[in-house]
């Protein structure tokens, strides 16, 4: 869907350096709210089968009920978004969903540098620098935690019978083991399949 060019020129009138653009009270972090929370605005009257203000809706038996306020965590921040209510508390929002406080992709880079052998105080530390956003160790185990069945699974996956091409490497890395840190292989075998996968 393209943008109309009258719609951007009203959105950077005001625009004089990049933290206009991209700053905590950026164009970009306003728009994402707005749009948002109109698009929430518009899965309640989808829910509810009436538009806000219509007659069918007064003696329909379930009925708006003002807004909730929300704080998401993304890549740019933290950002508060008012959340439509219903009054038998029926509306399920698909967008932003009940119990989620985080974007798509916030996970992920938690769970990257985890992976890189960063620590949770690291971890809490690098996203405090980078987002400013405070987030508790709590949190950060929780996200950990949740994969970790995942990469369980894959551990334990079964593997083909033939690999025609197999390359075993050494990486040498500083992992903490016991309370201190040490230099220590990480061996890796990279598997190509009949298909070429890796």
């Amino acid at each position: 869907m393209a943008i109309k060019k009258e719609v951007i020129d009203e959105l950077l009138s005001d625009y004089k350096n990049p933290e206009d653009l991209l700053g905590d009270k950026g164009i970009f972090k306003e728009l994402k709210k707005a749009l948002l929370e109109r698009a929430l605005n518009a899965e309640l009257s989808d829910h509810l089968g009436y538009e806000k203000g219509d007659q069918k809706g007064q003696k329909s038996g379930n009925s708006r009920n003002g807004h909730g306020s929300k704080r998401l965590i993304g890549e740019d921040g933290e950002m508060d978004i008012a959340v439509p209510r219903d009054r038998d508390a029926s509306f399920d929002p698909q967008i932003v969903k009940k119990d989620q406080r985080r974007f798509d992709g916030f996970d992920d880079k938690i769970i990257s540098m985890y992976a890189r052998g960063m620590s949770v105080r690291e971890i809490r530390g690098h996203l405090e620098e980078l987002y400013g956003v405070g987030v508790s160790p709590d949190l950060i185990s929780r996200v950990t935690d949740e994969v970790m069945d995942e990469v369980r699974d894959w551990q334990v996956r079964p593997l083909d019978e033939i690999y025609p091409i197999i390359i075993f490497d050494a990486l040498r890395v500083n992992i903490r083991d016991e309370g201190t840190v040490r230099n220590k292989a990480v061996y890796l075998a990279l598997g190509f399949t009949l298909e070429g996968h890796k």
